[in-house]
């Protein structure tokens, strides 16, 4: 089982949407799409379910061409960030429903629901009514009417986006499980690096309508193929600097700071792109650069702080693990971890050994 797009390309008027856009889906995977709203992602879900139609270009699943056939003759799910269950049905009514339509037992349709209702913990909210449910409730339903139908492709954009942090916490951790035993393929759309990285399996980086990069998810994170996918992976946003390497040594342009760089390329000016979970208000690892700074604001979130600082006449941000609450206009030293630098070329091309 497979999904293929092959050059598919969407257009409205004078338009591009979706940019001509190479991509295969295997069997049992799940397949995140990753980019900031407005980026192409529920587009290209739409086109993979047979809600729209390409430009240009072929869908073929399982090595049939299904560019143009009717949503309804595809076994296909999706599910979407807003409530959509039906209000006049129950619980067991809204999860039943496609199964119903295509027209299954009763037995095996009281099988097969009160099984994904165990699984999604809905069992005691059968005979509820949709707005007798939480929001998290709500969407679990929605999940479980796409589950229940033992889809080839299952669909969800941004499907936790509006519940509680709590919630979308736990389903984060469930979805992965729910899809083991499966045998399909999920497409999942997030606007969240961190999503991302929970969820594992593989993932696409999304800006302005253009597949940037497609691979394993950690790969895709360790490895950004350029600048702009490094970014699309990077929240808070990736701090992005000048630097010139001359023999062993690096340094940013200014000569502020120095380094031994572990990395062989040949001499010149690059850029590196650095995390802000690279930038602490401690040393980390063996090559840990001190850096000072002016703090423009300092924001505090559970655990951990996040330090907005200016140095020369760049603006920096620095993610730490830990309380540390720092006042508009301190100056303060902060530590990089060199280790973890991501350069890239005079064309924002990932740069690698050799």
């Amino acid at each position: 089982m497979s999904l293929e797009l092959k050059n598919v390309e969407k257009k409205i008027g004078l338009d591009t949407h979706i940019y001509t856009t190479d991509l295969k889906l295997e069997k049992n995977t799940i397949n995140i799409l990753l980019g900031p709203t407005l980026s192409g992602k529920t587009t290209l879900m739409q086109i993979m379910a047979g809600l729209d139609k390409p430009s240009m270009g072929e869908i073929w699943f399982n090595d049939k061409n299904v560019t143009g056939m009717k949503v309804q003759k595809r076994n296909v799910s999706m599910v979407y960030q807003q409530f959509i269950n039906y209000p006049n049905f129950t619980v067991y009514e809204n999860i039943a429903s496609p199964l119903k339509i295509t027209g299954v037992s009763s037995d095996e349709t009281k099988q097969r629901v009160g099984k994904v209702a165990e699984l999604l913990k809905l069992s005691g909210m059968l005979n509820k009514k949709p707005n007798e449910l939480s929001g998290g409730q709500q969407q679990r339903t929605a999940l479980a009417r796409a589950l229940v139908k033992d889809s080839d492709l299952i669909l969800l954009d941004e499907p936790l986006a509006n519940l509680d942090f709590k919630l979308r916490e736990e389903l984060r951790e469930e979805l992965p499980r729910l899809f083991e035993d499966r045998d399909c393929i999920v497409v999942y759309a997030t606007t969240e690096p961190s999503e991302a990285l929970l969820l594992g399996g593989n993932t696409a980086t999304l800006q302005e309508g253009k597949v940037i990069q497609y691979g394993k998810t950690l790969d895709v994170y360790n490895k950004p193929n350029s600048l702009l996918s490094a970014q699309v992976f990077s929240d808070p946003p990736m701090n992005i600097t000048k630097i010139k390497k001359v023999g062993d040594s690096c340094s940013f342009l200014d000569n502020s700071v120095n380094w031994k760089s572990k990395i062989n390329i040949k001499d010149g000016e690059y850029k590196v792109g650095i995390r802000p979970h690279n930038i602490t208000t401690y040393k980390e690892g063996n090559n840990s650069l001190e850096i000072k700074g002016k703090v423009l604001i300092s924001e505090l979130s559970g655990s951990e702080s996040l330090i907005h600082f200016t140095k020369g006449d760049l603006s920096w941000v620095s993610l730490s693990n830990g309380i540390f609450q720092k006042n508009v206009g301190d100056e303060m030293n902060l530590y990089m971890n060199a280790d973890e630098f991501i350069y890239f070329d005079e064309n924002e091309r990932l740069v690698t050994n050799g």
